[in-house]
């Protein structure tokens, strides 16, 4: 099929690769023309493991190009999908803005083209959103609007796309899903089919229910470090009940990144609009408000206070894998250390420039041990394997204290322990 992807952010550039891949011919579309630019030139804008080479590879072939413009190659697709931001207001919601803006240009283009297409929606949005989409395409009786939300996990973007863990489609019409079967031939991941409604409240309830698992162990985590407690074996013994599973159950310093953060606050606002209290989710957020503070306060205690000493960020995205930093909660730690009084250094291997614009005062290396010289104490923020398996002796040798504060709880404590290291994790014993 001709599928045009509308936007070329992490959702839209990972969707037009991977459809790429599929062998349907796919034309990038972004009204940034400096980043079409560099498109054009085989440079992937984002960093995701994979994902440069393989558009590359499709380019090759034929199967990928981009342009700035729905006139183009645009205006010859089956499928248009709409991959744009929709980031958080001042008040919460998601703002459609972009989304509408996209729209109209659809609505402009195709107006006078009445060919039987999709217009899929594959932003994050709110429920109702695609009905309203459809009101405004209402004049285009051969446009069919879609609800097809996106699953990426970050770091892993490029396979998710390719091997689904399942495709949600929600329409209104049987022409609709027949366009949406034909686009995902050969897929085999479990389809659920449903209205558009419903596909959109999947995708919110999905984000919500995996930032209630991490907050809920976070704040496990905290009455575990109490009574002294291994909230990492708790975490085991949960996950070995099939009616919970494994996932999502480890403790750390909170959820960060593009879309929990967003995605919760957006969904509070729908409840709301409605007259619904979601007060569980609302717990959610405030643990995962607070939980950097309370990884500031243990530092603290162990140091016997912050102004002076020198503490060592290892990780500044917000997950590893990405360099992502959007609501990396590397971020309020480092201004709480400074508020504090600490001296502060950080490393990370591919996001020190973009946070060094938000915080010049912090001292950045490419060495992840000249971070480390001098340190009273060292923070695993981000479980970068670069920051994971480091040398021990070396890391001892260089720092002021060997003392460690394990965000993540990866780092392997009976070992550090051994080289001598004080080791504090998130509710650890």
């Amino acid at each position: 099929m001709n599928v045009a992807v509308i936007g070329t952010g992490y959702v839209g550039l990972n969707t037009a690769v991977s459809l790429a891949l599929h062998g349907h011919r796919v034309v990038g579309i972004d009204v940034d023309e400096e980043k079409v630019k560099q498109l054009k030139q085989r440079h992937c804008p984002i960093y995701e493991p994979g994902l440069e080479e393989a558009m590359r590879s499709v380019m090759d072939q034929g199967n990928l190009h981009f342009d700035h413009t729905l006139n183009g190659e645009a205006k010859e697709a089956d499928i248009l999908f709409i991959c744009v931001g929709t980031p958080e207001s001042a008040d919460g919601s998601a703002d459609l803005g972009y989304l509408f803006a996209v729209v109209e240009d659809v609505r402009a283009v195709y107006a006078s083209n009445p060919v039987r297409r999709g217009v899929v929606i594959k932003s994050t949005v709110p429920v109702g959103t695609g009905d309203r989409v459809a009101e405004l395409l209402g004049d285009c009786k051969e446009l069919h609007v879609i609800s097809n939300p996106e699953f990426l996990r970050e770091g892993s973007a490029l396979q998710d796309a390719l091997n689904p863990s399942r495709i949600v489609i929600g329409a209104e019409s049987a022409a609709a899903f027949s366009l949406m079967d034909e686009l995902y031939e050969g897929y085999s991941c479990p389809m659920v089919k449903t209205t558009r409604r419903t596909a959109e409240l999947i995708k919110y309830a999905s984000n919500a229910f995996l930032a209630t698992r991490i907050s809920f162990m976070n704040e496990l985590a905290r009455l575990s470090t109490v009574l002294g407690t291994d909230i990492e074996t708790v975490a085991r013994g949960m996950g070995l009940d099939s009616r919970i599973g494994p996932e999502f159950l480890r403790a750390g310093i909170g959820y960060g990144g593009s879309c929990f953060p967003k995605d919760t606050i957006a969904l509070l606002q729908v409840g709301k609009r409605n007259g619904v209290k979601l007060s569980i989710l609302e717990q959610v957020r405030e643990v995962n408000r607070t939980q950097p503070e309370w990884c500031v306060q243990l530092i603290r205690e162990q140091l016997g206070g912050l102004h002076g000493k020198r503490v060592a960020v290892l990780g500044l995205s917000f997950k590893p894998d990405t360099d992502d930093i959007r609501e990396s909660r590397s971020l309020p730690i480092i201004k709480q250390l400074l508020h504090e009084g600490a001296i502060v250094s950080a490393y990370d291997p591919i996001s020190m420039e973009t946070v060094a614009k938000l915080y010049p005062q912090v001292s950045y290396a490419d060495d992840i041990y000249a971070t480390l010289t001098g340190a009273d104490a060292a923070l695993l923020a981000t479980e970068w394997k670069q920051c994971v398996n480091l040398d021990w002796q070396k890391a001892k040798a260089v720092m002021a204290k060997p003392v460690l504060f394990d965000g993540r709880n990866a780092w392997p404590s009976e070992l550090v322990k051994q080289y001598g290291f004080a080791y504090q994790g998130v509710g650890r014993s």
